[in-house]
């Protein structure tokens, strides 16, 4: 399994990233990295930890499944934090000095899942203050828009507006004195949408402001499996609110200060 990078972000790339908000990487984790994930990602589902909860939308069709903070459930996560050439990537594209794990999660959806991913912001979700903030998305299996690829609005990280985080489940709403989310769905032609198919062993990275969604899986044989890290640069801190998505546990760290802890382990400086 390659534990660095096939090669070097270019330039090009990390400017992508900045200006768009997104970032498609092709083929930076090897063949080996993939089966291995399939096999962790199984073995989760077979015995998920204690942070995973229902994601499927009522009287949904199928299966979509998600845990977080894998990485401190099954061992194998943790080599994919700390051995895999994710750090690396992360850091190239925010241009940061250093990056903490915020942490990771699988989300898999089986064949025939009617359940979409609703159009949101990752940011508002979480504990932080900072712009060096991104999400890699590592492809497990092939992903086109039957299988429920991820939509991005091109730029909308720089619009300077933040949204109020949707639920994944449908039991649980999030409260914050934002605004909700624009009709993405019902006004696509508005919008400058970008998505991209994926093979296996390629991956995207969008910014924690970056507004995008997922399709449903509408195949009726094709498995969506994918591994996701939660990365933030040396500008991030420590922003705790009511009302957000569950931590594994409290860091035990002062509002303000770098994240630097157990639960957001620094994997990677320069």
């Amino acid at each position: 399994m390659n534990n660095k990078p096939i090669r070097q972000v270019t330039d090009e790339e990390i400017r992508t990233f900045q200006e768009d908000g997104v970032v498609c990487l092709r083929g930076f984790f090897d063949a080996d990295w993939v089966e291995r994930l399939r096999d962790l990602i199984d073995e989760d589902i077979a015995a998920p930890s204690g942070m995973v909860k229902n994601i499927d939308a009522e009287g949904a069709t199928g299966f979509f499944f998600g845990d977080t903070f894998v990485c401190h459930h099954l061992d194998g996560f943790k080599d994919a934090v700390f051995n895999s050439p994710a750090p690396e990537i992360a850091a190239s594209v925010l241009k940061a000095e250093k990056v903490n794990l915020l942490f990771d999660q699988i989300l898999v959806k089986e064949p025939d899942t009617s359940t979409p991913t609703p159009w949101h912001q990752d940011y508002t979700y979480w504990p932080v203050a900072g712009d060096q903030v991104a999400t890699l998305w590592l492809a497990l299996d092939p992903v086109t828009f039957e299988s429920g690829a991820v939509e991005y609005l091109r730029g909308s990280h720089r619009w300077g507006k933040k949204f109020l985080a949707i639920s994944f489940d449908p039991d649980q709403k999030y409260e914050e004195e934002l605004p909700e989310v624009p009709d993405v769905e019902g006004n696509r032609d508005d919008y400058d949408i970008v998505s991209f198919e994926l093979e296996p062993g390629d991956c995207t990275l969008h910014h924690g402001l970056t507004l995008h969604g997922a399709q449903p899986n509408r195949l009726a044989n094709v498995r969506r499996r994918a591994y996701i890290q939660r990365w933030t640069g040396h500008d991030v801190t420590y922003n705790p609110r009511p009302n957000l998505q569950k931590m594994l546990r409290d860091p035990m760290i002062p509002i303000g200060a770098p994240l630097d802890s157990d639960l957001f382990p620094l994997v990677w400086q320069r």
